[in-house]
């Protein structure tokens, strides 16, 4: 009696484990029977099933996060972008997303993923790249996630969010971009310096010019005082000729001695009877 008593209480224990389960705050439940949704609209706490007859499936309640490598794109203008984006998704509808992936979330983000590329394909496609990288980039975001929003609502799903992070030009693009721009760099550069050169040049021509030109007035001036300075020279010699010939005469000989011994050791052989010496005999006559 005793152990029949035992068996009966595990056979209870064993039901009773096998008819309760919990549903948690970050949880979402179905109970299916024969493989049939039967009830979705579980609140979290315990609840009860029918052992063998019944089973429990669970799935997350949270926002996930769709975050997929970046994928290449072209633009109206048949360029190639690189765009990295994320979806944050969650299950809105548990009983519709569990008979449209047979409860395989891998299978609801692959249909997900292809629907989001596939849209945001057809949008880049309608805009210039300049459009894509700045001037419509959250009209593009807002757009996008207006599409998939309606294209997975059969999955039971709800698209929360939708990010374009980063639009990036493949590699080979952009060594093709950093090389034109360095090229135009380059052209820019030497222009630059060709003009500062031709203007240094114009600069020099130019200064020398003027130099050339204050040498010559200069010269000119000087040349032209010299020729002031020497006839009045002659006329102050030519008054004092005809004031006192014979005086002028004595003053040209001092100016001559002087000349010619303006330097010490100088010497000079001459005839003792030359003009020369006509104001060294006596009386001042030769």
């Amino acid at each position: 009696m005793k152990n029949l008593i035992l068996i009966l209480a595990a056979l209870a224990a064993l039901v009773l484990g096998n008819s309760a389960f919990v549903v948690r705050e970050n949880e979402h439940a179905v109970l299916l029977q024969f493989g049939r949704v039967v009830r979705s609209d579980y609140a979290p706490g315990l609840h009860w099933k029918v052992p063998v007859l019944q089973s429990v499936r669970k799935f997350e309640r949270r926002i996930i996060t769709l975050d997929k490598d970046p994928q290449r794109y072209l633009t109206s203008e048949r360029k190639d972008v690189l765009v990295d984006f994320f979806v944050k998704w969650k299950i809105k509808d548990v009983a519709r997303f569990y008979t449209a992936s047979s409860g395989d979330e891998r299978l609801a983000e692959s249909r997900l993923d292809s629907t989001t590329r596939n849209a945001l394909g057809k949008e880049i496609v309608k805009r210039t790249l300049q459009e894509v990288v700045a001037d419509q980039r959250s009209e593009l975001m807002a757009d996008l996630r207006g599409t998939i929003s309606g294209a997975v609502e059969e999955l039971g799903i709800e698209v929360v969010d939708l990010r374009v992070m980063r639009i990036d030009l493949p590699d080979e693009v952009s060594q093709k971009v950093f090389d034109r721009m360095t090229s135009e760099r380059k052209a820019v550069a030497n222009r630059l310096r060709s003009q500062g050169t031709e203007a240094a040049e114009k600069i020099r021509a130019n200064a020398e010019r003027d130099a050339q030109i204050a040498m010559a007035e200069a010269q000119r001036d000087a040349q032209q005082l010299r020729g002031e300075g020497d006839a009045e020279a002659a006329k102050i010699y030519a008054e004092a000729y005809n004031r006192d010939a014979e005086f002028y005469a004595f003053w040209r000989s001092l100016e001559a001695y002087r000349a010619s011994f303006a330097e010490p050791g100088s010497v000079l052989v001459l005839d003792p009877k030359s003009e020369f010496f006509q104001y060294f005999g006596e009386g001042g006559k030769p």
